[in-house]
């Protein structure tokens, strides 16, 4: 069995994610964490209070802010 100082947090913490990574997989670790961490705010009340972006105007901005760097006015 593996010698773990468990009055260090950080060596802990260190060890367990890599047993998790170990047993789980990069992937699976990460999801087996994200049930702990759900985090916070009304996904659907946000996404739903943010305008509705025309993906045409955005490109054209992007373009009209890459001419204007090139141009040096930025």
């Amino acid at each position: 069995m593996l010698q773990v100082n468990l009055n260090n947090p950080m060596e802990i913490q260190i060890v367990g994610m890599n047993a998790l990574k170990e047993a789980l997989g990069p992937v699976g670790a990460v999801r087996f964490i994200r049930q702990y961490n759900p985090g916070y705010g009304d996904y659907t009340s946000e996404r739903q209070a943010e305008p509705d972006v025309d993906p045409d105007e955005t490109i054209a901005k992007i373009h009209e802010f890459k001419q204007k760097k090139q141009q040096g006015l930025l």
